[in-house]
């Protein structure tokens, strides 16, 4: 199941200040008897769809009697019995969706069959704003970590046996499509790193391996925007990472029960068209469940925490001379069975 979080948007195109209201600042009524933890961080109109294979279209899920105000929200309290409930309704839409016979029959409506994406709906990140930093594994590709170091060995370094975990600080997380700034007066040396993100489901806390994968909400796409000259300066990463609308997510979240585990899917990374990573998540140093595991020996993981695994080779620096990113150039992140995530960077 592909999970959205989307905006109505009015005949102009613009968003739809009719449409349905989420709680915001104390404003609009709460479609559920439960507060959602981020509720006053929620976006005006936020709210939660089934998105088709396709990409074209958005079935809320308000329409299957399952509301909750934002992914966030979601994320924490859905009941297995409500998953089952948007399964089925996810199977249904699909069918409602892609069918053309049943598209042309009383039963698959136009209405039956969603929102449009770009006419009826603007689909957002999935999580616009995180409930906390999102936590970032460096260096966890071999041949990315030999291509960091040649770069900047004293600012890349790495010990045996032990992961590199460092946190991004995300106050709006830009959804597919959405622009990234340059900031050139600060910038000199931009660079993309493609990765697969996994979303907790539930709070855990001092869990094995073997039950990390019980814990995964789903899967989604980041694009780990860094200010190079930023990061190297000092002797830790956050500040070069944490910039306003460095951390891009998309397009959807993608439900764990629809990979095998752990996920073997191939992840790339264009400049303008030119492919510069290729690779597959099974490449990971740390795994997945070593990950998960590792870090909740020390810390809860609560639900919708966002754990951004790492890069693979073929990021800007890793060039010689290095091929860093300017405004006007465009960047696309894919990994496959969850789609595609592209940014252009902007002035």
């Amino acid at each position: 199941m592909r999970l959205v979080t989307f905006q109505r948007l009015n005949n102009n195109g613009a968003f739809d200040e009719s449409a349905p209201v989420m709680p915001l600042f104390g404003i609009g009524a709460p479609m559920r008897e439960q507060e959602s933890r981020s509720g006053l961080f929620s976006f005006f109109g936020e709210e939660v769809g089934i998105l088709s294979r396709d990409g074209t279209r958005v079935l809320p899920i308000a329409e299957t009697g399952i509301s909750y105000p934002d992914m966030n929200a979601l994320i924490a309290g859905l009941l297995p019995e409500e998953m089952e409930v948007l399964r089925d309704a996810a199977q249904a839409f699909e069918m409602a969706a892609s069918d053309t016979e049943y598209a042309e029959s009383e039963e698959g409506s136009e209405e039956n069959r969603g929102l449009c994406v770009g006419r009826d709906v603007k689909i957002l990140s999935p999580i616009p704003v995180p409930l906390q930093d999102v936590i970032c594994l460096g260096l966890n590709y071999t041949e990315h970590a030999e291509e960091a170091a040649a770069y900047a060995r004293e600012a890349f370094t790495s010990k045996d046996r032990y992961p590199v975990y460092f946190a991004k600080r995300v106050n709006q997380s830009p959804a597919d499509g959405d622009p990234v700034p340059a900031y050139a007066d600060l910038v000199d040396s931009l660079d993309y790193e493609a990765e697969l993100a996994v979303i907790i489901g539930k709070d855990v806390k001092g869990i094995s391996p073997e039950e990390a994968p019980g814990c995964i909400f789903g899967y989604t796409i980041l694009n780990d925007f860094s200010a190079r000259n930023l990061q190297t300066r000092h002797t830790q990463w956050y500040l070069g990472k944490s910039l306003d609308g460095y951390t891009p997510m998309g397009p959807c979240i993608v439900t764990a029960d629809e990979f095998s585990f752990p996920p073997r899917l191939r992840i790339s990374s264009r400049v303008n068209g030119e492919l510069r990573q290729d690779s597959t998540t099974d490449m990971l140093i740390f795994g997945i469940d070593y990950i998960i595991s590792d870090l909740s020996r020390a810390m809860t993981l609560r639900a919708g925490t966002i754990i951004s695994t790492g890069t693979p080779k073929g990021v800007g620096m890793g060039f010689d001379p290095p091929k860093f990113l300017h405004a006007g150039d465009t960047v696309t992140c894919e990994i496959e069975g969850i789609g595609t995530l592209t940014n252009t960077i902007c002035d």
